[in-house]
Parts: C-alpha cells; structure tokens; sequence
C-alpha cells in the first residue's frame, strides 16, 4: 500500500514539472516569436504611399511621428502583426524594405513606403514632442451687487506641469498619445472686503461625478460665474477631454456663508 502511495506522489511530481517545463518554453517561445527581420526592415522614414508626406520614423525600437504633438512609441513586431505603445495592433498585409501595409482593428488599411532621402532623418532629429498648454493664465474679476451687498469675484485659471496623456487617432490611422498640461482653477469670493470663499480646484475633485476613462484623458478646462440668486453663487467648470467632443459641464454653488455643492449639469 505504503509503494502505491509513494508512486502516485512521484507521478504527480513528474507530472507538475512537466508542465512547468512546458510552460516555459511556451513563454520563451513567445519572446524568441519577435521578428527581428521586420523590425529591420521598418527602420527609416515612412510616408503616406498616396500624398507622399512625412508619417513616422523608426529608430531602434520606438516610433517617431511627424506630428510634433504625438510622443514616441516603442514598438514590436510578433509574426505578422504590428504592436505599438501599450495596446495598439496592426495586421501586417504587406512588408518589404520599401513598401508597408497594415490594416488596424476597424478593417483600415493604411500603406506606406520608405523614404531614400536621408535629410529628412534631420527633420525628426530637430524636432521634440510638444507638450501642450491649452490655456494661457487667464483672470476674471466680477461685481455682483445682491440684497443690497457687493460682491467681489475673483476666478484665477492657472496651467501647470501635470501632463494629461490623451490617447486618439491621427489622419494617418495611427494611434498616438498626446499630452497637455492641465489646469488648477482658482476661486475667490469676497464680501466687501471680508473673503468669504477661497478654494483651488484641480480635476480630481469631480471623481464621483466624471467617469474614471473620461477623467483620465480630461483637463480642467474652464471656470465662469453664471448668476447669483437666494441659494448663492453658481458657477460653471467644464472638465473635457482636449480636441474631443467629451465634456462635462459642472455647476458649484457658493452660499453666502461660503459653503458649497457641485451638481453634474449636462455632457
């Protein structure tokens, strides 16, 4: 009883390193599956095969587009399909030292060919991706006169250094990434000469009330007085998703004890 035991314990142990063995050879498979052949043959400047225009460069393992707006990419070749940035793909229809096709997810085929005039290696290393401010420091001041009270406003919208990355599509068909500078909006009200109100806004504060996907790719974008009634101030911010149609408007409401509320308006 005692050898049968023992047998099968030995069996099982064979067994689990077996699989083991297999899976990693699976993984080292995968690795040794990147195609060093392609990715020599993408090495160079690409342009539009119908306009002729400058597109990308690849240079060692990253993507390098024309569009100084659009970071670099690192990018890999497995089989024939295409890997750029974290998720993008491409279906590699056709690839020689001078001529790529490849068509993305919605069945769009973009093409290709390399470049042999080596000036325009000097036109992508002269250029630096831009990181865009969509608002210069902007300041309004409002007077608001209320049951017989005046009332300073003061709105303060001032860009920083945190980069918000925005993922879309360029002309091309490409996916790029694009990174702004996004904004902290300051708020200030003051009765007379007594402050009532001061706050900084910044993006995280409407978490609860802008989906995390939108949120993620969204700045701070602007800050108006709307109209003062027996409630307080209101007040409209819109948080969107630069050059997109996403947006979400905000309404804040200050009471004239300075306490305030947010309500999603519209998007």
């Amino acid at each position: 009883m005692m050898i049968k035991v023992l047998y099968h314990i030995i069996l099982l142990m064979s067994l689990s390193l077996l699989a083991l063995g297999c899976g990693n050879r699976s993984v080292d498979a995968s690795l040794r599956s990147e195609s060093k052949e392609a990715k020599h043959l993408m090495q160079g400047v690409w342009l539009d095969a119908d306009t002729e225009t400058m597109v990308f460069q690849v240079k060692g393992d990253t993507v390098f587009y024309a569009d100084s707006t659009s970071m670099p990419a690192y990018f890999k070749v497995v089989d024939d399909t295409l890997y750029i940035g974290v998720a993008s793909r491409y279906h590699i229809e056709k690839q020689t030292e001078h001529v790529l096709w490849f068509t993305d997810a919605n069945g769009e085929t973009s093409k290709f060919v390399k470049s042999d005039d080596e000036e325009l290696d000097k036109v992508f290393e002269q250029q630096k991706p831009q990181i865009l401010t969509l608002t210069e420091v902007l300041k309004r001041d409002t007077v608001v006169f209320y049951d017989g009270d005046r009332y300073h406003i003061y709105i303060a919208i001032n860009p920083t250094k945190y980069k918000v990355v925005r993922q879309t599509v360029n002309e091309d068909g490409l996916d790029v990434e694009n990174v702004y500078y996004d904004n902290i909006i300051h708020l200030s009200i003051f009765k007379g000469a007594l402050q009532i109100f001061s706050r900084d806004f910044r993006k995280q504060l409407y978490e609860k009330i802008v989906p995390a996907r939108v949120l993620a790719q969204a700045i701070l974008n602007n800050m108006e007085y709307d109209k003062t009634d027996a409630r307080g101030f209101h007040l409209r911010t819109s948080v969107c998703i630069p050059d997109d149609a996403s947006c979400y408007m905000v309404e804040h409401t200050v009471s004239f004890k300075g306490q305030l509320t947010t309500q999603l308006l519209e998007y």
